[in-house]
């Protein structure tokens, strides 16, 4: 049974798990029986980017195009059976008497869109509400998903806005990536491309060898006094002067570790990186693994320099570069702070991916950049299709914690976090056992848990476990934890 959203793409995992399927009427689709509990959650579903409810009385025609604007965006889930009482303001469970009442709504779906591999249907029923909601799953897809009417909407917010004009239509196909900048063209000196040593280096590694300007030209990337976006990138050594603001990375450190930061925070300017794709990568995983070497954080045997795996900040910032939207104008950020990495990608997952099957699904956005990069000694992208797979599975192997990704509506977000697997009780008795005491201000340094109450629940689960007891002289501001000691016979 497929799984529910809620909010920011939070997968609500026991919404609707069936505990068993019921048989009502005829029905091309799966019936599932869910508890109270879990319709209550249905009726206080928010509405958002990735979830809407309707009530059964909505026009086929009309569904449609929310589902052409899930289907153009991230994706999402449809309710259709639940009402809105507008007097206080709450959703009522009112569904189809029987699954043939609702026969219409995926007839009209279908037809706009014949081999519906975007949707799934199924119909929920809980025991004393009125009839059956039908849940519809769409999924994200490369190609543009039209309503019944042939019109394409998007899915913004918590609706949906019609894509009714030739450069918002240019920018939708952008971003599912159906087409793609790096094949635009640009005005470029020849000599820039075909003899630069990005190239020169380039053919070393290349069976059989050639001359710079035939393989260029065999390969679609110049013509007179132009070259592709991705020729730019891969074989100019200064592709900045003809792609401002989109080739290059900009680092940055900020001395915190909160999340709402501010000027005040950044130590000293910011650093731009810049140079051929292949260059800029190598270059600026280095810069960024000389400033975390910096960078000094607490554990069970005093301060120590952080560490990242070096495959982790390899992988996520080539696939930041690798696959991000050059017609977006802005450059990769990378910004270091105490105690993890955001690295910040323009433009969003392109295709069918999303944040849920990013480490199991492909689509690239820039094939050709992808294709050729792989052609260099030593490529970045050397286990192409492996490169986040490989950086989750580096931190797995330092006990740390997994990346996080976030997807905003202009860019792609990659958290690595340098935050233990354990749990916080194992990393305070982890401590405890090279130190004789511990306080609440250090046991958050260690677990970077930020409440100091939470921490304090911490402590008392220790000591509810005969593990740890608060040191009785210890009050105030000065009180701290130590081993439980045990009486004297």
């Amino acid at each position: 049974m497929v799984d529910s959203m809620q909010g920011n793409g939070q997968i609500l995992l026991d919404l609707v798990w069936p505990k068993q399927e019921i048989s009502k009427g005829f029905s091309m689709y799966p019936i599932y029986e869910i508890t109270p509990d879990q319709a209550a959650k249905l009726l206080t579903l928010r509405e958002d980017f990735l979830n809407d409810v309707k009530a059964k009385e909505i026009k086929p025609s009309k569904l449609s195009e929310t589902v052409s604007a899930f289907a153009n965006a991230a994706g999402g889930d449809l309710y259709i059976g639940i009402a809105e009482n507008k007097t206080n303001n709450t959703k009522v469970w009112n569904g189809f008497f029987e699954p043939e009442e609702a026969n219409d709504i995926p007839q009209v779906l279908l037809q706009a869109h014949p081999f519906g591999n975007h949707l799934l249907f199924e119909y929920l029923h809980c025991d004393g509400l009125p009839g059956l909601v039908l849940h519809i799953t769409v999924k994200k897809v490369k190609e543009l998903v039209r309503s019944s009417s042939k019109e394409i909407f998007i899915r913004i917010n918590a609706g949906k806005q019609k894509i009714d004009s030739e450069d918002a239509l240019k920018r939708l196909e952008l971003d599912k990536g159906i087409i793609t900048f790096e094949n635009e063209w640009v005005e470029v000196s020849e000599g820039r491309i075909n003899n630069s040593l990005s190239i020169l280096n380039f053919l070393l590694n290349i069976i059989p060898s050639g001359e710079p300007k035939t393989y260029l030209e065999n390969q679609e990337l110049i013509k007179p006094n132009h070259a592709k976006v991705c020729g730019v990138l891969l074989f100019c050594d200064e592709p900045a002067i003809y792609l401002p603001k989109r080739s290059s990375i900009k680092i940055m450190r900020y001395r915190t570790k909160e999340d709402d930061i501010g000027r005040e925070f950044l130590d000293g300017n910011p650093l731009t990186i810049e140079g051929d794709v292949y260059n800029l990568i190598f270059n600026s995983v280095s810069k960024t693994k000389d400033i975390l070497e910096g960078i000094q954080k607490l554990t069970e045997n005093g301060l120590e320099s952080i560490k990242y795996p070096d495959e982790t900040l390899h992988e996520v910032i080539t696939n930041a570069v690798l696959h991000r939207d050059y017609s977006i104008v802005a450059d990769v950020q990378i910004r270091i702070f105490d105690n993890r990495v955001e690295v910040e990608s323009p433009g969003k997952l392109p295709g069918h991916v999303t944040t849920k099957n990013i480490l199991h699904t492909q689509s690239a956005r820039n094939p050709s950049l992808v294709r050729l990069i792989n052609k260099f000694p030593d490529p970045p992208n050397k286990d192409v299709g492996e490169g986040l797979n490989t950086a989750f599975r580096a931190m797995e192997l330092l006990r740390l914690k997994k990346p996080v990704i976030h997807e905003s509506e202009n860019s792609v977000l990659v958290i690595i976090r340098h935050e233990s697997l354990g749990s916080p009780e194992e990393i305070v008795m982890e401590y405890m056992n090279h130190n004789e005491e511990i306080t609440n201000s250090t046991a958050r340094e260690l677990t970077g848990i930020k409440s100091e109450n939470s921490m304090k629940n911490v402590f008392l689960r220790l000591k509810n476990s005969g593990l740890l007891e608060p040191i009785p002289e210890r009050r105030g501001a000065a009180s701290a934890w130590r081993r439980v000691v045990k009486a004297q016979d």
